[in-house]
């Protein structure tokens, strides 16, 4: 339960962190204009993206390991692009119009790369600061 929470809170400043650096690319809509708002429908994506990225991207990284490999990892690239506007849809179908906004492919596709050196970046800060 412990590592569930701490993967949200790193998705969750990640995505934030993501939307602040590239607005035009990927940004939240959240329910009205407040703050506890914004840091829920925020904590509400976070939530998903984990749940995707734990389920459906898992399946999608098997099946694609032979195409890694031919790619050189260009693959997980697209892979990643494609699980941040699946989940880009999921968060407007469930969160009836609020949620994560990707501006299109390419934007999604740099969004992705921008969000996973963030998200690196955090659990090599806070996941052995948690484990203490």
């Amino acid at each position: 339960m412990k590592t569930l929470a701490l993967s949200v809170v790193i998705n969750a400043i990640a995505l934030w962190l993501t939307t602040v650096l590239m607005p035009e690319n990927l940004y939240i809509i959240p329910e009205d204009q407040q703050t506890l708002s914004y840091v829920l429908t925020l904590a509400f994506v976070a939530f998903v993206f984990g749940l995707v990225n734990a389920t459906v991207g898992r399946v999608l990284r098997f099946l694609a390991f032979p195409l890694f490999i031919l790619t050189l990892g260009f693959m997980a690239l697209i892979v990643n692009t494609l699980l941040l506007l699946f989940v880009a849809w999921l968060t407007q179908v469930f969160g009836f119009g609020f949620g994560l906004v990707v501006t299109s492919f390419w934007g999604g596709f740099w969004a992705a790369i921008v969000l996973s050196i963030i998200s690196w970046l955090l659990g090599l800060i806070l996941r052995p600061a948690a484990n203490r």
